[in-house]
């Protein structure tokens, strides 16, 4: 079962990146939006339902309209379906530079308009990138998301954050809007691709307005959200904070 889920899963993606270069095509390369969100979007849900898995939303109100920037904790291989699935409005994604390889992701990426990102390793090009992104994104007001820890935490707990997701939300003065993404263990496949059908909850915190934060205090917010992450992650899970 699981090979024919995996034969199934990348033959979905073959046909939508062909179909969304087609679009792309005859639209002149510029609806984005339309390419994420009326394309990328039900292909995320489609392929989650291959897997037998599906999305329980806890959330309060609506995304927002206006520029936001997305975060959320990162345990999974099937995050990236997830996200895609979720159609948040008008949104960007920073996604791993090496997934570029896997070329039906490689091509939805493009039309899409992922930023991709270069390894911890090599900080100057990290830095060039999240600098591009940041003019493209004051230029064109669009949301955007990241994941502050970078990669996969497969050990239960929330690991340390990065700042490139404060930076962006405190040069653009746009609003944090904090996801946790709750996978059963039984169904996810953490750094493999062994998933198994489930029910993924996905839960929207309260938005964190940034109007008046300051690139002086970048260590100081990016150690608040992370804190109330790992509170989050206890809550949820039921287990005294660390």
């Amino acid at each position: 079962m699981f090979i024919v889920r995996a034969v199934a899963t990348l033959l979905l993606m073959i046909t939508c990146a062909l179909l969304m270069l087609l679009v792309a095509c005859l639209t002149a390369f510029q609806l984005r939006r339309f390419y994420s969100e009326g394309m990328a979007t039900p292909m995320g849900k489609l392929a989650l339902r291959i897997w037998g898995i599906r999305i329980r939303m806890h959330q309060q109100e609506p995304f927002p309209t206006t520029q936001a920037v997305y975060i959320s904790n990162h345990t999974s291989t099937l995050d990236v379906f997830v996200l895609i699935a979720l159609g948040l409005p008008n949104a960007r994604f920073f996604l791993s530079g090496f997934l570029r390889k896997l070329l039906p992701l490689g091509v939805i990426g493009w039309l899409i308009g992922i930023f991709w990102t270069a390894p911890q390793e090599d900080p100057e090009r990290r830095r060039a990138i999240f600098a591009r992104a940041s003019e493209t994104l004051r230029r064109n007001g669009e949301s955007v998301y990241l994941s502050p820890e970078g990669e996969r935490v497969t050990t239960g707990d929330i690991g340390p954050f990065n700042k490139g997701a404060f930076h962006l939300a405190t040069t653009l003065h746009a609003p944090i809007v904090p996801l946790f993404i709750a996978i059963p263990r039984a169904t996810d496949p953490g750094l493999g691709l062994h998933a198994r059908p489930g029910i993924i909850d996905v839960h929207v915190g309260e938005t964190i307005l940034t109007t008046t934060w300051r690139l002086e205090d970048l260590l100081t917010n990016t150690a608040q959200v992370r804190a109330m992450f790992v509170q989050w992650n206890s809550t949820l899970r039921g287990m005294p904070p660390k």
